[in-house]
């Protein structure tokens, strides 16, 4: 192979077999370089979004009087609509160029950030948010996949999406102190303005970043639109069925459509020629494993990370900023984890760091449902540190067991398959613990306003203003305001307990499916 690379978003006749550019299996280090700080941007950048719009929640909630229910779109938006994309990004990026599609999801995330900073309503924030997804959508397959071109050595790999899942952490720490910052000073929309800036650092960043591509193929319409109308339905049902009851007819049907959309997605990517997901590599119980864990690790994760906003700001009165340094002992141990536990899992393997991350993070959200309105943080700050521990021990080997289970010529499938199951564990926590949290806030409430000895005659005021967003109860008599906290705490209770159930599961699959080695890569698993 020369070591000339071909111009910009050209391959050779020879290499158009593969779509693999020559060039990236010896990069230069400055190249190697560019391309790693670049990609790692973009991921800070997808991931600054989701931590920086739950720290705005609050802000939001108080400004456009927006329904408990109708909140948990604002962060869900953006993670359902990279959910449901992500595979056919990466298929883009194989097709028309890995930075190619790179390049254009920052530059849509800047149009969506921009539509929240001007948004004068929910509808719109949320508007913004559905664009910013298919900005990030673009983004995470793409940037791993670049990843994974341009460095295809196996252990040379594992350390480099090592540092990728630590960056990806960094954006998720800063978004809170970002967005606490911000609102010290200024309105809440500034808080999106965040995420343009680093989307324009991270474009000049890839603008030296050699164009990459994967194997011929093609777009799976009939699959993408399956998918969408599968996942859409199952978070409509997750988020309203918290308001409306799971059983409601509403929600039953769509319930069914779900249910009905994920199975013909599966029929057709079984049947078709160049699916977007090769439905044989779950063939692999190691893989099927490693896709689950990746959803549990990012549900618990994110759900911890609203549950926690929440609370502190919606119980204990906190300010967001407040609120994003007491996050630092959970955000800030993950990442300093994440890039550890990459660097150990070439002596270690996948199994030990993921069954003892889920069991620590199962020990330390089951420790977590002991917080009170009057909890002072002193006494729980080590079950945040040991919860970010807990998600750092699994970030890298999550991502690399799932890169390393195939062959270098399906590493955008295999980027897109983990970030495709992390990003629906992401929205499924955000709305499942989201809406659970309005559910238990709502039913709980009466039985509190008693318990507090709160007349009878002003419980409908009380349960208005909280099922609509009214900020009156802050003013409210010392009872009601007691009896509030008392009700949101219940919700955080429950949230908590469903993490730390799905992080026990989790730690049973890592340590009886996932192989527990990084050093083979075949390109259909045994």
């Amino acid at each position: 192979m020369t070591s000339t690379p071909p111009a910009p978003g050209r391959l050779r006749p020879a290499d158009r077999h593969t779509g693999v550019r020559p060039s990236p299996d010896h990069p230069s280090g400055l190249a190697a370089g560019v391309t790693l700080l670049a990609m790692c941007l973009g991921a800070m950048t997808t991931f600054l979004l989701i931590t920086a719009s739950v720290s705005a929640l609050s802000a939001i909630q108080d400004d456009l009087h927006v329904s408990p229910t109708g909140l948990v779109w604002v962060p869900s938006a953006y993670t359902l609509v990279v959910a449901s994309l992500v595979m056919s990004a990466g298929t883009i990026g194989n097709l028309y160029g890995r930075k190619r599609a790179f390049v254009t999801g920052a530059a849509i995330m800047i149009i969506g950030s921009l539509m929240v900073y001007a948004a004068g309503s929910a509808g719109g924030v949320i508007a913004g948010q559905l664009v910013s997804g298919i900005g990030g959508a673009l983004i995470l397959p793409n940037s791993l996949a670049t990843l994974g071109a341009t460095f295809p050595d196996p252990h040379r790999r594992t350390e480099v999406v090592t540092i990728w899942a630590a960056s990806s952490g960094i954006g998720l720490a800063a978004g809170p102190l970002i967005a606490g910052t911000l609102l010290e000073h200024f309105h809440w929309n500034t808080v999106f303005l965040s995420t343009a800036v680093l989307a324009v650092v991270t474009l000049a960043a890839a603008a030296f970043v050699a164009e990459s591509r994967g194997p011929a193929g093609r777009l799976d319409i009939p699959g993408q639109v399956l998918a969408v109308l599968g996942i859409t339905a199952l978070v409509y049902a997750l988020i309203k069925g918290g308001h409306d009851g799971y059983t409601s007819p509403r929600i039953l049907v769509a319930w069914i459509t779900a249910a009905a959309a994920l199975t013909g997605f599966v029929l057709v990517e079984r049947a078709g020629r160049t699916p977007m997901l090769d439905i044989t590599l779950f063939r692999s119980a190691s893989f099927s494993a490693v896709m689950f864990v990746a959803a549990v690790s990012l549900f618990g994760f994110t759900g911890l990370a609203i549950l926690s906003v929440l609370f502190y700001e919606r119980v204990q009165h906190l300010s967001a900023l407040d609120v994003g340094w007491r996050l630092l002992a959970f955000f800030g141990v993950y990442v300093i984890v994440s890039y550890a536990t990459g660097r150990l899992i070439r002596r270690t393997g996948f199994k030990l760091p993921l069954t003892l991350g889920f069991l620590a993070g199962a020990a330390a959200t089951a420790g977590l449902t002991t917080l009170e309105p009057s909890t002072p943080y002193a006494r729980v700050w080590w079950l945040y540190a040991l919860f970010g521990a807990a998600s750092g021990m699994v970030a890298a080997p999550s991502t690399a067991a799932a890169l390393v289970s195939v062959s270098h010529e399906h590493a955008g499938m295999a980027s897109g398959a983990v970030n495709t199951f992390r990003q629906i564990g992401s929205v499924t926590g955000t709305s499942l613990l989201g809406a659970l949290l309005a559910s238990r806030l709502q039913s709980q409430l009466p039985s509190q306003l008693d318990a507090h000895h709160v007349p009878e005659a002003a419980w409908p005021t009380v349960e208005h203003a909280v099922s609509s967003g009214g900020v009156g109860h802050r003013a409210a008599p010392p009872n009601v305001t007691a009896a509030i906290q008392d009700a949101f705490t219940s919700g955080v209770h429950a949230g908590l307990v469903v993490i730390a159930a799905l992080f026990l599961c989790a730690a049973l699959a890592s340590a009886l499916l996932v192989h527990n080695r990084p050093h083979h890569t075949t390109a259909t698993p045994n």
